[in-house]
């Protein structure tokens, strides 16, 4: 199963793999007028290109650092300390945006070997035809988490995972990294 803030969410599968304790998703994750902060600080980022998800794939999409100094980073660790019990014995080790444009094609990675990794979706709409899900690999199964709105997504940071690109736009996430 798929946490899902306080309810369930069966996958479209049967399976006796135990989604529950990878997977995590916050819907309504930050206030309105926080959301907008985080999409208008994406929009107005300075990006380099290309971020390797692992040592032997060619770069793809663009990274912009988040500073730990920085507003947005501060928003990030407080409202998630507030909210995700589980993220407290650990630390933030970085945080980015990621930026994807139509059509790219990540690669499946992991993020580290103990840990977890947070995705926010600052983008301000979706549809279902829009794409850009983040695909998870799970007992030979890839799971799909859709880029809805203001969501926040959380798993283990050793899980196979890679981004979809949107359609036809950008595809913004901020990248929270805690070990």
């Amino acid at each position: 199963m798929i946490h899902r803030g306080e309810g369930y969410v069966n996958p479209p599968f049967s399976s006796s793999y135990n989604f529950m304790s990878v997977i995590k998703v916050f819907d309504n994750f930050l206030s309105e007028k926080d959301a907008d902060y985080v999409l208008d600080y994406c929009l107005s980022a300075k990006y380099t290109y290309g971020e390797r998800d692992n040592f032997d794939t060619p770069p793809v999409g663009m990274v912009s650092e988040i500073s730990s100094k920085s507003s947005i980073y501060n928003l990030f660790q407080n409202v998630i300390n507030d909210r995700i019990s589980e993220i407290k014995p650990y630390n933030l080790y970085r945080a980015y945006i990621n930026c994807f444009a139509p059509s790219e094609n990540p690669y499946f990675h992991t993020d580290c070997d103990t840990g977890f990794t947070l995705l926010y979706y600052p983008n301000k709409e979706w549809q279902q035809n829009d794409n850009g899900e983040t695909q998870i690999l799970l007992n030979n199964q890839i799971v799909g988490v859709l880029p809805v709105p203001n969501r926040l997504l959380l798993f283990e940071a050793n899980l196979l995972h890679r981004a979809t690109s949107f359609r036809d736009k950008h595809r913004f996430t901020i990248a929270l990294k805690y070990n």
